[in-house]
């Protein structure tokens, strides 16, 4: 197949209800909510770019305009971060339940299984998503990987295209795109109307934690609400961008957020 023809599917219409933190749109929805959209469009024969935000998404989204649209038409956007739920907390929003990926991948993979979905894995570093596959393949007998590529090409030009022809030429249904953000999330916008694929995720570190390489967060700093934290310590060099400047910049964003909210009703009292 040309990759450059566009792709066979109509894009899914966008899911109603979504809130709307500080110009970030996300849908309230349950990890089986997500599996049961993802069928839904597939058996529809359609397309869904399947987003998620967490603190990070929120500041990206306020330096990068273009990620604010992209989340705003997106059809299916879900919550992967308690830095979200207390934003909407402090802003008097619905709280939407946390969809990680560390976590929701095995309830993917045995949906994928379950319905026969095949799925190809895209990103991480060379070897990462062949690993990955292998794993998928041996925990979950009969789920179909048809293909994997590691994430290290040249997002433009030949080398893109020649990705995007595998990936037409195997038609898989479901497509894991993990490069980090925002990059992963502008491939997505780049590149979504000529694959053949019924549903793109944008997985993060996704691929790493199917092949082992990432560690999965113990359950105590879970039920702390410190998931960040475990990440920062298992590697702080890269993360500390993310974490230690990132997470004060959201915190800052959502306190302007409420002090403009408290004094929107003061004045609206005064009237």
């Amino acid at each position: 197949m040309n990759c450059s023809a566009p792709a066979t599917y109509p894009r899914a219409p966008r899911q109603h209800g979504a809130l709307n933190l500080m110009g970030l749109s996300v849908h309230s929805v349950t990890a089986v909510g997500v599996l049961d959209y993802i069928r839904q469009v597939i058996e529809e024969g359609l397309q869904a770019p399947i987003l998620h935000v967490n603190a990070l998404a929120a500041n990206l989204v306020a330096r990068h305009p273009w990620l604010g649209d992209l989340y705003g038409q997106a059809p299916l956007v879900m919550c992967d971060g308690d830095g979200i739920r207390f934003a909407c907390r402090m802003l008097n929003l619905e709280v939407p339940p946390k969809v990680t990926y560390s976590r929701w991948l095995p309830l993917l993979a045995e949906h994928c299984r379950r319905h026969d979905f095949s799925v190809y894995l895209l990103g991480s570093r060379p070897g990462i998503a062949q690993l990955a596959a292998r794993r998928f393949e041996e925990n979950y007998a009969g789920l179909r990987i048809v293909g994997s590529h590691h994430g290290y090409f040249d997002k433009s030009g030949p080398e893109n295209e020649a990705v995007i022809a595998e990936i037409n030429a195997l038609r898989p249904d479901i497509l894991l795109v993990c490069f980090g953000m925002p990059l992963q999330e502008q491939w997505v916008r780049d590149n979504a109307s000529g694959l053949a694929v019924h549903v793109l995720l944008t997985g993060g570190a996704a691929i790493d934690y199917a092949a082992g390489v990432a560690p999965i967060t113990p359950n105590i700093f879970i039920r702390l609400q410190l998931e960040w934290f475990y990440r920062f310590l298992c590697d702080p060099a890269r993360l500390f961008t993310r974490y230690a400047l990132g997470n004060p910049e959201f915190m800052a964003r959502v306190a302007a957020a409420r002090m403009k909210q408290a004094w929107s009703g003061r004045r609206n009292a005064r009237t």
